[in-house]
């Protein structure tokens, strides 16, 4: 698989990183992370821009979270875990990101486009509970285009290292899902003290 993601963004550059961008944020077994660091290699070698990189890996990203938005506002619930499951999610990873959805909100719309796995799943329960879409999009784009920028500028640090980020984005995953937590626990503790 990795390498037909390869030979497609060789071949045809900022289209194949909008149709791959698209279905990550859909079916996340497909690796972003790949893509834009590979993308922003690319930038380095051929006559892809970072800039360009970025805003299409953008778009797409937005279209993939539209879609599941959608899919969340007009599919029941039942019939998404099953569509979850098929694809190897865990069966109450619906119900968890809807409590966790509900207890944060727009936050973490957010810092969920910042994890990976979660940054396709967030826009379920956005969806399911009707959140506002120009709300929903505006988070999403924010987060989207911080997550794009530094994968492509990573990409580009790296040079011919470029897949080694792949083992470093977990870490960097866990990081941030414990950073996050630290500030939701604060944040908890002085609304309690007020």
């Amino acid at each position: 698989m990795l390498a037909s993601i390869l030979a497609l963004i060789s071949s045809y550059g900022y289209k194949a990183i909008f149709i791959l961008i698209t279905l990550e944020n859909i079916f996340p077994p497909i690796p972003c992370e790949i893509i834009l660091t590979f993308g922003g290699f690319l930038t380095t070698i051929t006559s892809l821009q970072p800039v360009g990189v970025v805003i299409v890996a953008t778009l797409g990203s937005y279209l993939g979270s539209v879609i599941l938005y959608f899919m969340g506002y007009l599919i029941k619930i039942n019939i998404l875990e099953q569509i979850l499951i098929y694809f190897h999610f865990k069966p109450n990873s619906l119900e968890n990101s809807i409590r966790w959805f509900k207890q944060y909100g727009k936050l973490s719309i957010f810092a969920g486009r910042l994890i990976p796995i979660i940054r396709s799943i967030i826009s379920l329960p956005a969806g399911i509970t009707k959140m506002n879409f120009f709300c929903f999009s505006f988070y999403t784009l924010l987060g989207t285009i911080i997550w794009n920028s530094i994968l492509v500028y990573l990409g580009i640090l790296l040079g011919n290292n470029w897949i080694k980020i792949h083992k470093y984005v977990k870490q960097y995953a866990l990081i941030i899902s414990i950073l996050f937590l630290i500030i939701l626990i604060i944040k908890k503790t002085k609304r309690k003290k007020t």
